[in-house]
């Protein structure tokens, strides 16, 4: 056996060498604007070897505790892995793909967005060489009808074919345009209110919310499954849509479970009082509370036990946080279970979502809609200050801050202050609110070098005192990057 290395020895060798590729990366200031990228990319080797050695192997383990170390590693220095993914797209199906299961998904859009891309290529090779799906339909008063009768008996197989449209007496050949003014169209008509199938959310009315009361349309739930499969068919085909859901309805597309804090988008002077009750001890104060929740229905009072026997479990300190979970999962969830389900079974009929879990709610939004075309200048003007006037060297910093962000960057801030990163048509004149129309506003926030904070029903961003440049830039991506959480 002389000469012959063990599969231990050998395996404790590649994990010294990782290890010495750990101690070279943390000795790097990637932080530091001037960071040196061709030098960093030197290290790309040493840090695969790490990888190797010490990445899960899958999804589930990434969860555990064995992999706590790499998780922390990997997020502390996600700027150069992302840099190297950015570099070499094909690190995220290899060496690094573990990167694309961390938790707190550190790759950028822009990252995630290539390998998603690679990934629907893949599987529209399958169908190419097939006969494109022809769509004929009219172009007014029965454009909906005739898009949902080309598209709901269509199998899947056919759904993943190329697209081909044709508008009912127009002499007009597609190649690219009428299949695109088709998507964009028809993105606009499902919200018709004459259907009956989305309603406003209460912040913003460009943002959509399924309909409680849908079921006023016998057709709903097929309706909803259309719709579903027509937004997966545009993620498949990389067509862009004018259709913006609520921070809610987008967690339930990827699967995940919506938050007490999404329902201020719903009902925000509602989520008020329940912040309220979260922030506060309610024992002794009167309220009178029970597991119940009260509603309207053409306007009729309506009360929802919110567990069995609900009317008569009255609300404490001691259980108020399961109250909340379940005011939360009712308003958000079952109220529109029905409408949630026929829609997730024509999108993922289209789109695994294994391969959309990669985003979260803010980045599937620009999956779906794209990244806007963001004007500094135009939103520079339409900027109202409270508290602070546009002249400080806070507001100076944070114009700074805001022309040096990249396109997603600046896409995420809109999202983080106004709740979506929809531009008006006429400009951040034209930005909508709670009341109506409400420009993006500024607001002096206490306290010094913490995470400023947002009110998106308000168009609201607060922003504290910073010592620097840097500690503001440092804060402001920080918060626009992990959400409004």
């Amino acid at each position: 056996a002389r000469g012959k290395s063990t599969p231990s020895s050998s395996a404790k060798a590649t994990k010294s060498s990782s290890s010495s590729s750990l101690a070279t990366v943390e000795r790097v200031d990637i932080e530091e604007d001037d960071a040196d990228i061709s030098q960093l990319l030197q290290l790309q080797p040493l840090i695969e070897c790490y990888f190797v050695v010490n990445s899960p192997k899958t999804q589930e383990a990434m969860k555990s505790e064995r992999f706590r170390e790499f998780r922390e590693f990997t997020h502390a220095h996600r700027k150069i892995l992302n840099i190297f993914c950015q570099k070499k797209p094909s690190l995220m199906k290899r060496s690094m793909k573990s990167l694309l299961w961390h938790p707190k998904k550190i790759l950028n859009f822009h990252n995630k967005h290539i390998h998603f891309l690679s990934e629907i290529r893949k599987q529209r090779q399958q169908y190419g060489h097939l006969p494109s799906l022809r769509v004929l339909v009219r172009r007014k008063r029965f454009f909906f009808e005739d898009s949902y009768h080309q598209i709901k008996d269509r199998s899947v197989q056919e759904l993943k074919r190329p697209v081909t449209v044709k508008f009912y007496g127009e002499a007009g050949v597609d190649a690219g345009g009428l299949t695109r003014e088709w998507f964009l169209l028809l993105s606009r008509e499902i919200f018709n209110p004459g259907y009956c199938l989305f309603t406003p959310a209460a912040d913003n009315a460009n943002v959509f919310q399924p309909n409680p009361n849908s079921y006023v349309n016998p057709d709903h739930l097929d309706y909803f499954k259309f719709v579903g499969r027509f937004v997966g068919k545009a993620i498949y085909d990389q067509q862009l849509l004018d259709a913006y859901f609520t921070r809610s309805f987008y967690k339930h597309m990827l699967g995940m479970k919506p938050s007490l804090s999404d329902i201020e988008s719903i009902d925000p002077a509602y989520y008020k009082s329940l912040k309220w009750i979260s922030q506060n001890n309610i024992d002794g104060q009167g309220l009178c509370m029970t597991f119940t929740l009260e509603d309207t229905v053409f306007g009729k009072q309506v009360v929802y036990e919110l567990k069995k026997d609900g009317k008569d479990i009255e609300v404490t300190d001691a259980n108020k946080e399961e109250y909340l979970q379940l005011i939360a999962e009712k308003k958000l969830t079952k109220s529109i279970q029905g409408q949630i389900d026929a829609f997730l079974k024509g999108f993922r009929e289209i789109i695994d979502p294994k391969l959309l879990s990669i985003f979260n709610e803010q980045e599937l939004e620009l999956l779906i809609c794209g990244l806007p075309d963001i004007d500094v200048n135009d939103l520079k003007a339409n900027t109202e200050y409270k508290g602070i006037p546009s002249s400080s060297q806070l507001i100076q910093w944070f114009w700074e801050v805001v022309d040096d962000m990249t396109q997603e960057e600046k896409a995420n801030l809109v999202q983080f202050v106004t709740g979506t990163s929809k531009v008006p048509i006429n400009g951040f004149k034209s930005l909508q609110g709670m009341n109506g129309t409400q420009r993006f506003q500024i607001h002096k926030a206490s306290g010094k070098d913490r995470l400023p904070t947002a009110h998106t029903c308000f168009n609201q961003l607060d922003l504290p005192d910073y010592s620097s440049l840097k500690s503001m830039r440092k804060n402001i991506l920080l918060a626009i990057r992990e959400g409004a959480e």
